[in-house]
């Protein structure tokens, strides 16, 4: 659907503004759709972000500033989602040997166990972006990243 019938506004002050609003509403739009699904598994986008970041260092430990240099939402509290983990029992944290001002964290069996149960629910994410061909995504790709530059 056209943003102008989804907000019901057929005037931008040109392309540009156009773009950023249409790009606005489409983030909200997926973020929900992620946050209803993530909600039934009772974790948040950023928890399971982490998650992912620990199931790729798995089995091997990793420390905050390595989880936050690869976070997808750079203006969260690693160390407190990472805390929040912990309580769940989805994260393990121990004194790191090499530094002992430091923590390792490591994902626990639990937070695997979650993660594969969250396969399938996480594939229906991309489905969200099949009204495109490759060829577009790729596009979209290209587009999003040099808006970044």
């Amino acid at each position: 659907m056209r943003i102008e019938d989804e907000i019901k506004q057929e005037k931008f002050d040109d392309e540009f503004h156009k773009a950023l609003i249409n790009i606005l509403f489409t983030h909200n739009y997926l973020i929900n759709g992620i946050n209803q699904t993530l909600k039934e598994y009772q974790i948040t986008r950023q928890q399971y972000n982490v998650l992912r970041i620990l199931k790729g260092k798995h089995p091997k430990s990793t420390q905050i500033y390595h989880i936050k240099d690869r976070m997808l939402d750079k203006l969260s509290d690693a160390s407190r989602i990472v805390d929040r983990l912990k309580k769940k029992g989805l994260v393990e944290k121990t004194e790191s040997v090499d530094d002992k001002r430091a923590v390792d964290i490591k994902i626990s069996k639990k937070g695997l166990y979650l993660l594969q149960k969250l396969d399938a629910p996480a594939k229906q994410f991309n489905e969200m972006l099949r009204s495109l061909t490759k060829e577009e995504a790729r596009q979209l790709n290209q587009l999003l990243d040099k808006i970044r530059k």
